[in-house]
């Protein structure tokens, strides 16, 4: 397991916290940023922000995917 693998791995992890729906996944939960407002130090708080910071950062993640794409076809 390298380095390439590690980043492929977390690249993975943030296209999932992005496509995360949050009227229809994470509402029902109560997982919305509106709940944790006033305080985010607890882990469920810490979660609610990460996953709204990787859908608040869908351009850069869609140019990371292209240039990983670009890198694995050109390296094979």
């Amino acid at each position: 397991m390298g380095f390439w693998t590690l980043v492929e791995g977390l690249l993975l992890f943030a296209n999932a916290l992005a496509i995360l729906n949050e009227d229809r996944f994470l509402g029902p939960r109560r997982w919305t940023l509106a709940e944790f407002q006033g305080g985010r130090n607890t882990l469920k708080g810490q979660i609610v922000g990460l996953i709204h910071a990787c859908q608040f950062l869908r351009l850069p993640l869609i140019l990371f995917n292209i240039i990983t794409i670009v890198v694995k076809l050109v390296s094979g």
